[in-house]
């Protein structure tokens, strides 16, 4: 798995632990060069300087500002990796369950916002999801390293397993009629979040215990996904702080 870019790789390369080799055209600006092979060094990872011909065919573009990181493959995380991760921060599960998020930039960006905002994992469904592939974990900047990402073969049947286990399930909709402020967050919760286009598929807004929103006031009548998700986790990770 290749990622390209100086933020990307920059980001790679600041401790997320998966970047097995650095990826350099040549002729790239000398000052960039030895920031990026500093940061290599450091980490004790092998830089390589190619042809900037064989690099652009590498990745299938030249859009890549002479720098590449090859990255270690993301493992897949065991359904009670998020469990263990709450319990030994000490903190109440906080997961971030998705429906069917077909977009790859989508994806990473709300495990990004997941893994900032304190959430124990992200799950989603094997094989209606966007893949966790390149384009996914460059917009996550490195957070596939320290947050549990989960895939199963069923959302609607794992949520069912998360209720009998204690969980309250809140289901992200825009006609939901709960206000943010009037939910106890103070518990063991999974927050759903819907497709980009369709929302909630039915069976999983039936599973969820309540719906909520975000109160918009413009003319817009919807938020990204990843978005909307850093919204509700800032939301409920400044509701626990208030509490304790």
């Amino acid at each position: 798995m290749i990622i390209y870019g100086r933020q990307a790789v920059r980001e790679a390369l600041w401790g997320s632990g998966q970047v097995e080799r650095l990826l350099l055209a040549d002729g790239i600006e000398a000052k960039v060069a030895r920031e990026f092979e500093r940061l290599a060094a450091k980490a004790g990872i092998p830089t390589d300087t190619l042809p900037r011909i064989v690099l652009d065919r590498a990745l299938g573009t030249a859009r890549h500002q002479g720098i590449a990181a090859e990255l270690a493959e993301v493992e897949i995380s065991e359904p009670e990796a998020p469990f263990e991760l709450a319990a030994q921060r000490g903190e109440p599960l906080l997961l971030v369950v998705l429906d069917q998020i077909q977009d790859p930039r989508n994806y990473g960006a709300i495990i990004r916002s997941a893994e900032a905002l304190g959430a124990h994992g992200v799950v989603s469904e094997q094989r209606r999801n966007a893949p966790l592939s390149a384009v996914a974990v460059k917009a996550a900047a490195g957070a596939t390293a320290h947050l549990p990402i989960v895939q199963v073969t069923n959302i609607v049947h794992y949520l069912k397993v998360l209720k009998r286990r204690g969980l309250w399930v809140y289901g992200a909709a825009g006609e939901a009629t709960s206000t943010l402020d009037a939910v106890d967050w103070d518990l063991d919760l999974a927050l759903v979040i819907g497709s980009e286009g369709r929302g909630l598929r039915r069976l999983v807004r039936d599973t969820c215990d309540e719906l909520i929103g975000i109160p918009l006031r413009g003319r817009v009548g919807s938020l990204n996904a990843s978005v909307a998700t850093g919204i509700l986790l800032h939301t409920i990770q400044t509701s626990r702080t208030k509490i304790s």
